[in-house]
């Protein structure tokens, strides 16, 4: 009974798992969509230098025409005036960020607004900017760690109950394999990407239970 508890359980929290992953997911894509995301800053540098190259590996290959094509449109509407350019502009943005997630298999929902990004992702673009790991260590070590100290916890004060009292069995059983789980996602997660998305999708897991441990249910 108990070993048919657990594999359900497992089946359960595997879900759970693979659900927070494709919404954490979705969350890091619709990073690339917001007004201070790094496809967007590309995009003004490109445009006040005048050099498309620079955002043409935010695109696939096969979507270099239309990309380039936006550009040279923009770049010309710049020239009428400030109303132009800002026109010109957001054209370019809607464009490449569409394309760009249009590549990556994502809806393009239209463009976000700043400070919508996640502090984690700010925080990790920001070190490629400044060349600097640190912070994101701290950040990312002092939520895997309150996360695990809260799992934990949650376990060790049920581990005490009376053997006849199958609730509170129960209850230490459900306590326990939340714990287990948690702690091998976060190693799993821990681990190099398979690929990009992957890698987002991985770590997702272990960052989102760390704020939000996953409830059990029998």
């Amino acid at each position: 009974m108990m070993t048919a508890n657990r594999s359900t359980l497992r089946r359960y929290l595997t879900l759970v798992a693979g659900a927070v992953a494709l919404s954490w997911g979705a969350a890091a894509q619709a990073h690339c969509d917001t007004l201070d995301g790094p496809v967007v800053n590309e995009a003004r540098k490109a445009l006040d230098t005048g050099n498309v190259n620079l955002v043409l590996g935010w695109v696939q290959k096969k979507d270099e025409a239309e990309v380039r094509d936006a550009f040279q449109k923009s770049v010309s509407v710049r020239k009428t005036g400030a109303a132009g350019k800002e026109l010109a502009d957001t054209y370019f943005f809607e464009t490449l960020v569409r394309v760009h997630r249009a590549g990556e298999g994502a809806p393009y929902t239209g463009l976000k607004p700043a400070g919508e990004i996640e502090p984690a992702i700010a925080a990790a673009d920001k070190s490629i900017v400044t060349g600097k790991l640190e912070p994101v260590a701290k950040l990312v070590k002092e939520q895997m760690e309150h996360g695990l100290h809260k799992q934990f916890e949650a376990v060790a004060s049920k581990k005490k109950f009376n053997p006849n009292d199958v609730e509170a069995a129960r209850s230490f059983v459900g306590a326990y394999v939340e714990y287990v789980h948690y702690v091998e996602g976060l190693y799993n997660a821990a681990g190099p990407a398979k690929s990009e998305h992957a890698g987002h999708a991985s770590a997702a897991v272990a960052a989102t239970a760390a704020a939000k441990p996953t409830g059990h249910q029998h």
